[in-house]
């Protein structure tokens, strides 16, 4: 309609529309409002490439925004962060350790460090995916150049939580224990994501035991992700008699019914206790934690939905119900 009252489309439309373009996952109209506005004589700005550059990884047309990344003098965080998580987003992990080291070479450190974490996020994680240790272990020196509250005392945003849960991981999927356990412990702010990072790092070792009950008396909340991390790692230890207190902890929780939970509560259950008990040994142990934790009608409403399936309770067990629900 512009076109043909031969107005002037502003910059602001344009920016609008391939906003527009890149929520719709439309790159051939994305490419089109380009055209039209090179062909009115405009000369896109940084807000327009990077709106630009956005809709194209958004579609997932790496070579359009290679084409247009490679044609820009100026590039700013965002017009990084964007091909460096494009990248990474549509799979390509090799391509996002090479642009990130071209960032490097061009930028050095990053002035503007709004972008940082989801680069180094991004970069990380491709580091992992491509089994890249020592590409790793240099974002971690970059990282005590760019932000050291994360290992200092006084420190604790959440950018800090973020970043160290990162490292963690990080050093938790190549192997290396240690180091994770020496972020974790130079942290000062721990959230529920550093603590459960932690329990898996020691997940096949009877350490995680030490780090969950640590957890527990920092008064972090515990969440589905903490929970069957550690029933599963009961699971791998044999320690059914843990497994169950994770299990009442749970039930205590509200979570027991949980995907991530019930999944975990499956192979604990049929690792200690063989793959025919294990139904009826999660049945028993549901009934137990109601009890222990004081549900008592919740209790009596499961020892029937127990028995119209056809699973039947030892009289020991039935016994304990009895006198705790008060007969």
């Amino acid at each position: 309609l512009m076109d043909s009252l031969h107005l002037s489309i502003p910059l602001d439309v344009y920016a609008y529309l391939l906003k527009e373009c890149t929520q719709l996952r439309d790159a051939e109209s994305g490419s089109q409002v380009y055209s039209h506005m090179t062909q009115n004589g405009y000369q896109p700005t940084l807000l327009l490439a990077n709106r630009l550059l956005l809709m194209y990884v958004s579609c997932g047309r790496l070579d359009s925004a290679h084409q247009l990344f490679d044609k820009m003098l100026l590039k700013d965080s965002i017009i990084w962060a964007t091909m460096i998580a494009g990248h990474f987003d549509n799979g390509e992990h090799v391509e996002t350790l090479t642009l990130f080291k071209l960032m490097q070479e061009q930028c050095g450190l990053l002035e503007d460090a709004s972008m940082w974490g989801l680069i180094v996020d991004c970069v990380l994680r491709a580091c992992i995916q491509t089994g890249d240790f020592e590409l790793g272990t240099q974002i971690h020196g970059l990282v005590l150049k760019m932000d050291k509250r994360i290992f200092n005392k006084g420190g604790g945003c959440s950018d800090d939580l973020f970043i160290g849960s990162l490292l963690i991981n990080f050093y938790r999927k190549l192997g290396c224990i240690s180091s994770a356990r020496c972020i974790f412990e130079k942290m000062e702010l721990r959230d529920t994501v550093v603590w459960t990072n932690m329990i898996v790092v020691y997940s096949r070792e009877e350490h995680f035991k030490e780090v969950f009950e640590e957890m527990g008396r920092s008064g972090s909340k515990k969440n589905n992700f903490t929970l069957s991390s550690v029933i599963r790692a009961c699971g791998r230890m044999g320690d059914e008699g843990g497994g169950r207190q994770v299990h009442c902890n749970a039930i205590k929780l509200g979570i027991e019914s949980d995907q991530f939970v019930r999944c975990s509560l499956v192979d604990m259950y049929g690792k200690c206790g063989g793959t025919r008990r294990t139904n009826n040994v999660c049945w028993n142990a549901m009934l137990t934690g109601y009890t222990q934790n004081g549900f008592y009608n919740e209790a009596i409403k499961f020892l029937y939905e127990m028995q119209s399936n056809g699973v039947q309770p030892p009289e020991s067990l039935l016994n304990q119900v009895r006198i705790d629900c008060g007969n």
